[in-house]
């Protein structure tokens, strides 16, 4: 089956004696269950017979698009989560832990290895021989067979696992890093001898042994390369200084009805090659220099208290002159694709980056959301996605969960457009179910998905807008991690 059992021969021995702050999962979690009123299944009912929207799970997508294959999970049943790339391997985060696909042939991708190493939501980046796994679950230890335990027990872990992945076969595990409030997604910052990881956290609580409010900053770890068995928290940067227990960022509720408390960050872009940092947090998006990478610096600070609820992850265009930044409404787990909902939020919020140096600015210029409506019994909302690098053009991949992937152009900041897309009609149409899209990524030439139900799916995309981008060759794609495609 090729699954490597992750208590066996991966050196958890060493990883158990942690004690450890916990919080339980706050979001990215597949959409619970639920019934819908029957007013709302008959008008899921009545769209597909209209050819509104798909039949149950019925494949549709645009001309320029092709749907190559999709291989189903195996070994671990979780929820699908991230991807990152390395050369000719693929690999693919699961709740239960993460697997490895070749994908040298992207019409037939084979797997190399199934991890079972059990932690939500498993983000996942590599560097080098290394791969990063975050926990942002309420572990009873750091080991790859730990149980849950209460987030309130002293002795929980959570935090931030690393893998020598030199032999892809057989990745051995070799270092945890406890970090406060866990590890719900994390981004890389590699350099020559050491790769720092910046930890993304949030909702701390007082009944948290180790996770005390206000906690308005982010963990760093520094992983020797040569040594990762001596990685170790150097900084914890406050990023919304303020007064009073409750720190100095959004304030949320009630002040800001429907917005997110901000309590930490979501998710943090960097570019390496810039010194340059955005971060979706919560309540706030922020750009940062990162010339210290132990000690990054805010630039400038945005809230749009409107139509974003939960600022989530951030993506920079080529020339570092706009960041798009995606707003998470209802967690990921709720139907937001709707004519009720409208196209200013789930979206994605467009700002151009003006100014120089430190005065740089963050400017509002227009949000993006797919133009196809979805059935009120599929989760959809803006979620991960990456550049697909044309020079001259701001050209993103981007995936909707059960709505599927998105290809769009954003060149002029005030008008985005959608070109191409690719989805799945609903897993039900009479129950609330989450699945779809969690990421979808550009990478040597093919669009690669994870979806969190169905798995793992490559998609060819043919267009003369976008067919420059094949011949960028990368070594290595973490996407938080944005590369310089055309140095």
């Amino acid at each position: 089956m090729g699954v490597v059992a992750a208590c066996t021969g991966l050196l958890a021995a060493l990883l158990t004696a942690v004690p450890a702050a916990a919080t339980p999962d706050p979001g990215d979690a597949p959409a619970a269950e639920r019934g819908i009123s029957r007013s709302a299944q008959a008008e899921a009912a009545e769209a597909i017979a209209a050819g509104e929207i798909p039949g149950q799970d019925e494949i549709v997508h645009s001309d320029n698009i092709e749907h190559l294959v999709n291989i189903p999970k195996d070994a671990l049943p979780g929820t699908n989560s991230d991807l990152a790339f390395q050369g000719k391997y693929a690999f693919a985060g699961n709740y239960d832990g993460f697997r490895i696909f070749d994908i040298s042939k992207p019409k037939a991708p084979k797997t190399v290895a199934q991890v079972l190493c059990p932690g939500s939501q498993n983000d996942i980046s590599v560097s080098g021989d290394l791969l990063f796994l975050s926990t942002d679950s309420s572990r009873s230890d750091s080991s790859c067979n730990s149980t849950t335990q209460p987030a309130t027990e002293k002795s929980s872990w959570e935090g931030m696992k690393v893998f020598d992945i030199s032999d892809k076969r057989n990745p051995k595990y070799v270092a945890a890093v406890e970090t406060a409030c866990g590890s719900h997604t994390h981004t890389l910052v590699p350099e020559r001898k050491n790769v720092y990881v910046y930890v993304s956290s949030y909702s701390p609580s007082a009944t948290y042994p180790d996770c005390q409010p206000p906690h308005d900053g982010i963990s760093v770890i520094k992983v020797p390369r040569k040594a990762p068995e001596r990685a170790a928290v150097v900084s914890f940067p406050v990023l919304f200084p303020g007064e009073g227990p409750d720190g100095g960022g959004n304030p949320g509720s009630p002040t800001n009805p429907g917005v997110s408390k901000t309590t930490g960050c979501h998710d943090i872009t960097v570019l390496p090659d810039k010194d340059l940092a955005a971060g979706a947090c919560m309540g706030d998006g922020i750009l940062f220099s990162i010339k210290d990478p132990e000690n990054p610096k805010v630039i400038d600070q945005v809230q749009d208290n409107v139509n974003f609820a939960f600022w989530h992850s951030a993506t920079f265009n080529q020339k570092a002159n706009k960041v798009v930044f995606t707003d998470e409404l209802g967690g990921g787990g709720a139907a937001t694709c709707n004519a009720e909902i409208g196209p200013d939020r789930g979206a994605d919020g467009i700002y151009d980056i003006v100014g120089k140096g430190d005065k740089r600015k963050l400017v509002f210029r227009s949000y993006f959301k797919i133009p196809r409506h979805q059935a009120d019994t599929e989760n959809c909302v803006a979620h991960n996605g990456s550049l697909i690098p044309v020079e001259g053009k701001d050209l993103m991949v981007q995936a909707w969960y059960q709505g599927g992937v998105s290809v769009w152009d954003f060149t002029n900041s005030s008008k985005p457009k959608e070109i191409a897309y690719f989805e799945r009609g609903p897993i039900s149409t009479t129950t609330l179910v989450g699945g779809g899209a969690w990421s979808a990524y550009y990478y040597n030439g093919y669009i690669y998905s994870n979806d969190i139900a169905k798995g793992f799916d490559v998609l060819k995309l043919s267009d003369r807008r976008t067919d420059p981008a094949k011949r960028i060759r990368l070594d290595e794609l973490n996407v938080q991690t944005q590369p310089d495609y055309f140095d």
